[in-house]
């Protein structure tokens, strides 16, 4: 069993900033998970960032059959942390489906590792914690000054090298026809929801990442935001949304279903928080996917320990409104982790319900296979808890083939418009458009 050890730092007056540059060419593992200090009953350790360096061990698996299994004994042997993520098609080994369509980006199903240091930062102190029968004291204290630097205003071009050119995997005239279809078979019975996503992709894509991430941080600012990078593949995230969060024996999940614009004019914009508080439509949408993680949660809860703490919360974000509804449980004494996993993931937000039948069909009317996107990304500590976002409004890259990609979708019900649906993908899509324009 690993032994961890603990440096605390005082944050001077002038505050700190990570430097990502540095640990992107020393490192081939780097995850930053950033709560931008977003007011958050459930926020992540009481820690602002939470930043993985270095791997000691890694578990990168593809195989369909064990992937979880394979995973569940790296948490039970070491008892350490693990930072990483799970993609969307893990569903694979958790039902019978699979997943057909094309993959530009090539993340494995699940990919964690056990970092050399972990780094906490706090209002007013830093901690570096770190394994002294992997690395020396030395070692972490070099990382740590590695990691952190001055503040300093953003630098350098956002694409360095080359102008991204995005494409659109379907054209909008297909786009709304698979919304009508879908509709149909909502018509028929065969679903109630389903989170029908598409594609905007950039091949021969060279991008600073790093640059793009803190661009896309600042204009999002969402308390789920990440850097994570896994050799060649990296992902730049500014997620509003958790998956599940456990502490001791509750396990938490927030679904965001409900989305509407911001304004710059206040009456406005409290206007348009009122319009989505109050839209049939999109609590329709949310509490759909709220009895759908009810039903999820039951199947590892303690009996009638099932709450919905928060139905039709509204959230505010730079960019968007947000309907957020937030559910708990207490865990049965026997749950582990690959237990929780297998009841929960997908997650209800991304797939629809039933989830099984929504699934069948996303593969069928989706165009790209989603990979990470809409999975997840967190980290497991050393006590078994652990805490994951959902995989959206994130940027995936390739480095090895220069492909990037991102992806966006909504809740199709029967009050659907296909139009508006569309509308609302590019207003989700912003953003990252926005970042990977040339003279941002």
């Amino acid at each position: 069993m690993c032994v961890l050890q603990t440096l605390t730092y005082t944050i001077p007056e002038k505050g700190v900033t990570i430097n990502i540059h540095a640990l992107n060419k020393q490192f081939k593992h780097v995850c930053i998970f950033d709560s931008n200090l977003q007011a958050n009953k459930n926020q992540r350790l009481q820690a602002s960032k939470i930043i993985a360096v270095g791997a000691v061990q890694e578990i990168e698996q593809n195989d369909s059959d064990n992937a979880l299994e394979e995973l569940q004994q790296l948490i039970d042997k070491k008892k350490s942390w693990l930072f990483g993520y799970l993609t969307y098609d893990l569903k694979n080994t958790i039902e019978q489906l699979s997943s057909e369509n094309k993959d530009g980006l090539g993340f494995p199903l699940l990919n964690f590792f056990v970092p050399k240091v972990v780094i906490q930062m706090y209002p007013d102190s830093i901690s570096v914690i770190y394994d002294d029968e992997r690395i020396s004291k030395q070692e972490a204290e070099d990382i740590y000054n590695l990691s952190i630097s001055p503040p300093s205003p953003l630098k350098g071009e956002l694409l360095p090298v080359n102008e991204v050119v995005i494409q659109s995997k379907i054209k909008r005239t297909e786009y709304i026809n698979s919304v009508n279809q879908l509709k149909q078979h909502i018509h028929k019975g065969d679903i109630y929801e389903v989170n029908f996503c598409q594609e905007f992709y950039a091949k021969n894509a060279v991008i600073n990442t790093v640059a793009i991430f803190e661009k896309l941080n600042q204009i999002s600012e969402a308390p789920f935001s990440a850097y994570c990078k896994f050799d060649n593949l990296y992902a730049l995230c500014a997620s509003p949304e958790r998956y599940l969060q456990k502490r001791a024996n509750k396990l938490i999940s927030q679904p965001i279903k409900g989305t509407i614009k911001r304004s710059v004019n206040k009456a406005e914009d409290e206007q348009l928080k009122h319009e989505l508080q109050n839209s049939n439509k999109e609590r329709s949408e949310n509490v759909m996917i709220v009895d759908l993680v009810r039903n999820d949660f039951s199947r590892i809860a303690k009996t009638g320990s099932v709450k919905v703490e928060e139905l039709f919360g509204i959230y505010s974000f730079k960019q968007l409104h947000q309907m957020v509804s937030t559910l708990s449980c207490e865990l049965k004494d026997n749950a582990n982790f690959t237990d929780i996993i297998k009841s929960t993931f997908p997650m209800g937000s991304m797939t629809g319900a039933p989830k099984v039948s929504a699934m069948k069909l996303i593969e069928h009317y989706e165009s790209t296979k989603r990979g990470l996107y809409s999975g997840a990304m967190g980290y497991i500590n050393p006590e078994g808890d652990f805490d994951f976002n959902v995989v959206i409004r994130s940027i995936l890259y390739n480095s090895k083939n220069n492909y990037l990609s991102f992806m966006v979708g909504s809740a199709i019900t029967d009050k659907a418009i296909a139009e508006e649906e569309y509308e609302e993908c590019l207003l989700k899509a912003k953003a990252m458009f926005e970042v990977l324009q040339k003279n941002n």
